[in-house]
């Protein structure tokens, strides 16, 4: 049954996908729907590079989310897309493997998927990633090493879900990386809170009150560090000395950074994704699928490696206190 925000996503794309007056239908564009995992900031500014990257490829776009990161509500709101006209699901998977068959079923039926964050993803045509998922976790560990001096002690991770590629791969080679090179560096727990605020609040006060030799957080989805800087400011005397660092918006982030409570963000801008996904889906919707092939370019964003149905466009950002204030997303 679709809940009642469902049901309000259901009536907004009715009206945002209904054909322009004007247009016959010879002569409609192509519908595009984005679909975010939930409606935080983060997939606010992945709405935006949709909705950008449709107007620079004449396609006419909308972006829906339901209100929290569940597999199942997302795949209510794709098929509430599809009934409403959309051709492209251009997609960020909160699992990989619970949404292949609605992919697979919509591609089966001429829809065009294109994902992000979910690399190889299974059911799609392409898969769109704006960071080498490997070389990410390791930067991702040397920068954590380097900001908390490679003080011996522990330190935990929080994902959104390792049931989402992306985070998956990110976690397993900061871990890999750390154990070959800070094996002074300990890890005390993985959790699965990072796309909720409070739930990152809450672990890692439980962190920091069951490990003494905690040295710091790394935060692999969009609400953890935020999540985590709201803890070290609750505490009687609030910790700046615990390593924390998080992928995450830095318009979310700038008071947290600027008063010490996160030390660096690392992360790419989700716009340009959702550019890029606007772009393959242009020429998935044309017929063009076979220009997707070695030497293949994006406009503005150069050539990616190819690897399988993934395009990786490797392009990191670090953020601190010296920078911050050059970003507004």
């Amino acid at each position: 049954m679709i809940t009642r925000a469902l049901a309000a996503c259901a009536l907004a794309l009715a009206a945002a996908l209904a054909p322009a007056p004007s247009q016959g239908a010879e002569e409609q564009e192509h519908v595009v729907a984005g679909v975010g995992k939930d409606r935080t900031p983060w997939f606010v500014r992945h709405a935006q590079g949709i909705m950008e990257g449709a107007k620079e490829n004449g396609l006419r776009a909308f972006y829906a989310a339901a209100t929290t990161a569940d597999v199942s509500d997302q795949a209510d709101v794709m098929e509430q897309c599809l009934k409403h006209g959309a051709r492209a699901l251009l997609v960020v998977p909160n699992s990989a493997d619970e949404l292949v068959d609605p992919f697979s079923k919509a591609r089966s039926e001429g829809i065009a998927v294109v994902t992000h964050e979910s690399p190889f993803q299974v059911g799609a045509d392409i898969d769109v990633e704006m960071v080498d998922g490997s070389r990410f976790g390791q930067r991702i560990m040397d920068e954590f090493a380097r900001i908390s001096g490679r003080k011996d002690g522990s330190y935990a991770l929080l994902v959104g879900s390792l049931a989402v590629p992306g985070h998956s791969k990110w976690a397993y080679a900061a871990v890999d990386w750390q154990r070959t090179h800070y094996p002074e560096l300990r890890l005390a727990a993985t959790l699965p809170v990072a796309e909720d605020r409070d739930a990152s609040r809450r672990a890692a006060l439980d962190l920091i009150s069951s490990h003494k030799d905690l040295a710091g957080i790394i935060c692999l989805g969009s609400e953890g560090a935020p999540g985590v800087a709201a803890a070290l400011r609750s505490l009687a005397h609030p910790r700046r000395d615990l390593a924390v660092i998080g992928v995450t918006t830095p318009n979310v982030a700038r008071q947290d950074v600027k008063d010490g409570y996160i030390d660096e963000l690392i992360l790419w801008d989700p716009a340009m994704a959702g550019r890029i996904q606007a772009y393959v889906a242009k020429l998935l919707l044309d017929g063009m699928r076979d220009l997707i092939r070695p030497g293949f370019s994006v406009p503005g964003f150069g050539e990616p490696a190819i690897l399988g149905n993934t395009l990786v466009f490797d392009r990191p950002l670090l953020i601190g206190r010296d920078n911050i204030e050059k970003y507004d997303f």
